[in-house]
């Protein structure tokens, strides 16, 4: 395909899509749109919004089931006055006397911040209170790490005379001396915990009681242009609302977003990168186990471009934006733009600057 004839190609698209994006928009109600931005604007201020159905992937999924498919870790960093961490020392025998953060897994019936707790008391001898989530990491559904900014407030640090099989004692490491570690995965976390103890760079961001069955990944998927509009991307019935996906085992829990867009868009999906650029909140109950031991990430998504495309030939093409979402080509979804400033303004701040909670892949 000729410059030509790609140019005619991309304007003949550029005025399709808007005519379809018109016809879309005609589809949603008043009502619709602001119970919508209601929704948003709840996940931006970091609380949950009750989980009423998964829309893609839960045909591949199972009811989330702690010791038998899935695991969840805690982990916490926690600072003195000195800026020193709070290390543990391994009682295992396979990590025998090496040091690590106060973590471990999340036992039946426990909330996220009730298995820290616990884990900091057994393991170091410090009551202790979360201040905010600093990161998640996860292996695909069965395995997920909440990565926990924590202070001490009450207890006593372990001596070796408590020494038994939970850690032989604890200390408050300067990260200057030499410390024989078990992973250096955690160096990582600690800078992670010291960059926010110092500047805070995401809202406090501590999970919401609410319950879910399954690991799911709701999105807030975004779309945006040069003129600063910003689109996000609905399903249509039952009632307007935001995508929730499940989780499958064979690929990251971020994987639903890309399930999201290859339903909702197939023939875009090639030209475009799905982007999970962070957790606005997280839902997790736990207190009934294998019907409440799900968590539910409302995250934001960025559906972005790819500069190199290819024509059907496999040639490659100059990339000549729209000014537009690409169409959707299955009737359950619809693209809406966000009219409402304050929340414009907010979500787009939030895709330039990733001001929020990371959520890493370990695949």
């Amino acid at each position: 395909m000729g410059k030509r004839k790609q140019l005619q190609h991309n304007q003949l698209m550029s005025g399709n899509q808007l005519c379809c994006r018109r016809h879309e928009e005609m589809e949603v109600t008043e009502e619709g749109r602001r119970q919508v931005e209601e929704q948003v604007e709840q996940l931006l201020a970091g609380q949950g919004s009750e989980v009423s159905c998964c829309d893609v992937g839960l045909d591949q999924s199972k009811p989330a089931t702690l010791r038998k498919n899935v695991t969840y870790i805690v982990c916490g960093v926690i600072f003195n006055d000195k800026c020193e961490v709070l290390m543990v020392q391994e009682a295992k025998q396979d990590c025998y006397k090496l040091w690590y953060l106060p973590a471990g897994r999340v036992e039946v019936g426990e909330s996220l911040e009730e298995a820290l707790r616990r884990e900091v008391k057994e393991e170091a001898g410090f009551d202790c209170e979360p201040i905010t989530l600093l990161l998640i990491q996860e292996q695909g559904p069965q395995w997920i790490r909440f990565i926990f900014l924590a202070r001490v407030t009450g207890g006593n640090i372990k001596s070796l005379s408590a020494a038994d099989q939970e850690s032989l004692q604890a200390f408050w490491w300067d990260r200057q001396s030499v410390l024989p570690l078990r992973g250096r995965d955690i160096l990582r976390l600690i800078d992670c915990g010291l960059k926010y103890h110092q500047d805070p760079w995401h809202p406090v961001t501590l999970p919401v009681d609410l319950s879910c069955r399954h690991v799911l990944q709701r999105l807030v998927l975004v779309f945006t242009n040069s003129d600063e509009q910003i689109w996000i991307l609905l399903i249509k019935a039952p009632g307007l609302h935001l995508p929730t996906a499940a989780a499958v085992k064979t690929h990251a829990v971020t994987w639903a977003a890309n399930m999201v867009v290859q339903e909702a868009m197939p023939s875009a999906y090639y030209d475009h990168d799905v982007n999970t650029l962070g957790v606005f909140s997280l839902q997790h109950n736990g207190r009934q186990h294998g019907k409440t031991d799900g968590v539910c990430l409302n995250t934001l998504v960025a559906l972005v471009p790819d500069r190199v495309q290819r024509n059907e030939d496999g040639e490659k093409v100059e990339y000549t934006p729209t000014g537009q979402p690409p169409p959707v080509e299955n009737p359950r979804y619809v693209w809406l733009e966000v009219r409402k400033p304050t929340l414009r303004e907010k979500l787009l701040e939030k895709t330039k600057n990733t001001s929020i909670l990371p959520l890493h892949s370990l695949y």
